[in-house]
């Protein structure tokens, strides 16, 4: 999230979490192959109450309930890529290196090239389907409950004054 504080510096502060727990070296090698320890920096902004706003997704991120909607939404997207990426890539390899193959007629002055590029639309339109469909089915209320779980902590660590 971008804040803007006035003046015309140039410059763009970002408040995020997220952003703060991966800048201070969370999730990262302390040399030997061990994870560093998590050092969230010291935030006026987030550091109100017993614990920072930036503790609480540290936190989350830590929890089972966000591994496993990670985990579902791996377990979806993975095999989509295996699967799609390539049939994508084939299009543009055949088309660039079998011109003759693609000219080919199917019917009429439909050929092997116009029926692809309408398969790529088609598969293009199912895999957005199928995507969303997964999302609705396995993992938006799993998220949302985690997102009203991350902002009951978010009002807790800040005092309850938002």
């Amino acid at each position: 999230m971008e804040k803007y504080d006035g003046g015309d510096t140039g410059e763009v502060r970002f408040d995020d979490p997220w952003y703060d727990a991966l800048a201070s070296g969370w999730g990262e090698l302390d040399g030997t192959g061990a994870p560093a320890p998590a050092v969230p920096p010291a935030r006026p902004e987030c550091s109100r109450g017993t614990g920072g706003a930036a503790d609480v997704y540290l936190e989350v991120q830590r929890s089972a309930a966000f591994r496993e909607v990670r985990s579902r939404y791996r377990r979806f997207v993975i095999p989509a890529v295996a699967v799609f990426f390539p049939w994508y890539v084939a299009y543009v390899v055949t088309a660039t290196t079998a011109p003759g193959l693609m000219a080919r007629p199917v019917a009429g002055v439909v050929n092997v090239a116009l029926v692809a590029g309408l398969g790529q639309f088609l598969t293009t339109f199912l895999l957005a389907w199928a995507y969303a469909r997964h999302a609705r089915l396995r993992r938006d209320r799993a998220a949302l409950d985690l997102r009203w779980d991350t902002q009951e902590l978010t009002r807790s660590a800040a005092g309850g004054d938002r």
